[in-house]
């Protein structure tokens, strides 16, 4: 069986009309991005799609295949997390590389949003300023948000049950307040 180009990723999440699901997925679009892309990703976590790494259109499509994807395909389970690690150190060599600058506005929050993603100070912060300087101000207020919760609490709270981690009695209080929505 062969795998899916990045131009077939990068197609499908850019499609006219994705862009009111990548943010409100519905059940039937999760099992869709796991039907057509689970084996992808798969090879992506192996560490099979290098290559896809040598130029920017090939280096955003893995990056969504690590860090968006699993969002869809498992959602509420811990595998939902489990390559963004992998999916920041995609992004950080394609920042490194400049590949960033060759992204257009609509496609470049996504190889910045790993950072985001984390619950590593530092990578917040990172988050912050890779929105700002590239000028993309709802990104950088989404970035702001995240980065609180991670000052915070030093992890995202909604994430304790998925993961199997306690949380704090003020984490509870979080979760059950307005504030508490997921990030």
């Amino acid at each position: 069986m062969s795998l899916p180009s990045p131009s077939v990723v990068l197609d499908y999440w850019f499609a006219p009309g994705m862009d009111k699901c990548w943010f409100d997925s519905k059940p039937a679009l999760d099992a869709e991005i796991a039907t057509r892309f689970e084996p992808l990703w798969q090879a992506a976590r192996d560490g099979r799609l290098g290559a896809w790494e040598e130029d920017a259109d090939g280096a955003l499509a893995l990056v969504i295949v690590l860090d968006q994807f699993p969002l869809n395909m498992f959602r509420n389970r811990p595998d939902s997390f489990s390559t963004e690690a992998t999916s920041r150190e995609v992004a950080d060599r394609a920042i490194a590389r400049g590949f960033d600058a060759q992204l257009t506005a609509l496609r470049l929050p996504f190889l910045y949003m790993p950072f985001m993603h984390s619950e590593d100070l530092a990578d917040q912060v990172r988050s912050i300023q890779l929105f700002q300087q590239a000028g993309l101000t709802e990104n950088a207020r989404f970035a702001r948000h995240h980065h609180d919760i991670v000052a915070r609490f030093g992890r995202f709270p909604h994430r304790n049950a998925i993961l199997g981690r306690d949380s704090t009695p003020e984490e509870l209080a979080w979760l059950a307040s307005p504030e508490g929505f997921n990030p």
